[in-house]
Order: structure tokens, then sequence, then C-alpha cells
């Protein structure tokens, strides 16, 4: 699961991250956002060639997508906001995913995800599809070493019928988040007072992809799903750390670098 993430890296910072050849235009820009939930634009870094270029080479770009991927067919963009999250057990045969992942892939940049705890009782029976778990002590899950959180992301192009063609909301944009099982070894720093590992936490995971898989990911000529299911192979473990934060990233209305500080323990009593 991924529902909500940080995102405060400036473009020209992603721009040097990731060897991005067009960035998004000055008055494009995004600001710094510590509580991305669906349906706002995130920045997304792709490899596509530039429009009305006569080189069609595929140049890497960040982009401005909005969070919830519309599937090209879709009669409305309505269902959005539910497409939030991809299973990477079944990406490629997912009417709503195969197509945008064998030909659309994307990195979502982010510093890191919010995920909520709860007892392991009932963490259990959301794993088994039997109950949805309430939020409670939300953590933050970041990379241990600091470094940009590269999460794996499908976009999708959506077309308005309802507007002319030179309107500008014409197109929709859209991407998902691909989330894989969470990793149960060890964190590689952990709270002094809570979960020990990803799975502690929550049974999904965002699929995180090393600087290694970043070329062959956005690679826009690779289309054959098996060879790309195995890029879809969780990262190494002891990367990661978690720890707690306010609860007041729990509404969507808070934003801001205060949602990011650690506290010395949970706020919400869990189980563990």
């Amino acid at each position: 699961m991924c529902g909500r993430y940080a995102a405060s890296r400036r473009p020209e910072d992603l721009a040097g991250i990731f060897e991005i050849e067009r960035e998004v235009p000055p008055q494009e820009t995004l600001a710094p956002d510590y509580n991305v939930a669906p349906t706002k634009e995130v920045y997304a870094v792709l490899d596509r060639p530039l429009k009305d270029a006569e080189d069609e080479r595929p140049v890497r770009q960040l982009r401005r997508l909005k969070w919830g991927l519309v599937p090209s067919w879709a009669k409305s963009p309505e269902g959005g906001a539910r497409m939030i999250n991809a299973r990477a057990e079944t990406v490629h045969e997912k009417p709503s995913y195969r197509r945008p992942f064998a030909a659309r892939r994307c990195i979502l940049p982010a510093d890191g995800y919010y995920e909520w705890v709860t007892g392991k009782q009932e963490r259990d029976l959301e794993a088994e599809g039997k109950k949805k778990r309430p939020r409670k002590q939300p953590y933050f899950v970041l990379p241990a070493d600091g470094s940009v959180f590269a999460m794996a992301g499908l976009y999708e192009f959506w077309r308005d019928r309802t507007l002319p063609d030179d309107h500008p909301q014409a197109w929709w944009a859209t991407c998902s988040v691909i989330t894989t099982e969470a990793e149960t070894t060890p964190l590689a720093v952990a709270p002094a007072e809570g979960p020990r590992s990803l799975y502690d936490i929550h049974p999904r995971m965002p699929l995180m992809l090393t600087p290694d898989r970043w070329d062959a990911w956005l690679d826009p000529a690779r289309t054959d799903p098996d060879e790309l299911r195995d890029l879809l192979a969780p990262p190494p473990t002891g990367l990661m750390r978690a720890y707690a934060v306010s609860t007041a990233v729990s509404n969507v209305r808070n934003n801001g670098p205060e949602l990011l500080k650690e506290l010395d323990g949970p706020e919400e009593g869990t189980l563990f």
C-alpha cells in the first residue's frame, strides 16, 4: 500500500539525480509537498520522445502527472482516485495496467512514504483481505542513507472527449505507484520502540528501484512483459529506516516539513 508520501526535492536537484534532459518549465514547478495524497499532481521521471520534435529518440524528462491512473479506454476519470497502486504480482495482466506496464513506465521520486500501524492481529486480517485496517500511528519510511526514494510507477494518457482539442485540460496525464510485498527482514535503522521490519508496519510497500535499474525501467524500447517482470524484483534488504511521526499527517490538509519530524515514540499505542 502507498497512499501518502513526501516529495520535497527541487526540480534542479531531481535533474541532477536522474540525469534529466528536459525539465518542467519554471512556471509549472511544484512546491515541496510533505503530504502527497491521491489526485494531487506529482513529479515523474520518464523517457519519451519530445512532442513535435524531428528527433524521435526518447528524452529523459521530468513531468507533472496526476496521482491516480485513468486508463486510456475509461469513459470518465472518476475512478482514478482508486487506482493509485498497482500490484507488482499482477501488473502485467490487469486490463488497466498491462498496456502502460509494457510501454509507459516512470519513476516517482519521493523522500519517503507514510504508513499507519495497528496491532498484529488486525494486520494479519488485512493481509488476508478480511478486514480494512484503520489508520492509527503513522510512520515515515525512507532510505537509511537519505537518498531519493525512487518508486516504480506507470503513467497513462486519457482524452476528455467533452472538450475541444485545443483545450488545456483535454488530455489527462496520470500515474500509479507499483507496490510489492513488504520486507520481513530487520530495518537498517528501526525505532527504539515499535516495528522492527517493514512488514510490521504494513504487508505491502512501494517498489523501490535502485539506481542500477533506472535506465532499464524507463527504457520504452523494452516491451516484453516477461523481461520487464524481472525488473519487479524487490530491492536488496537492509536499505530502509522507519520512525514514528505526528498523527497530524493523517489530515491531508496539514502540510509542512514538521510532518517529517521524528518522534521519540509513537503517539498512538500499537501492539508488536
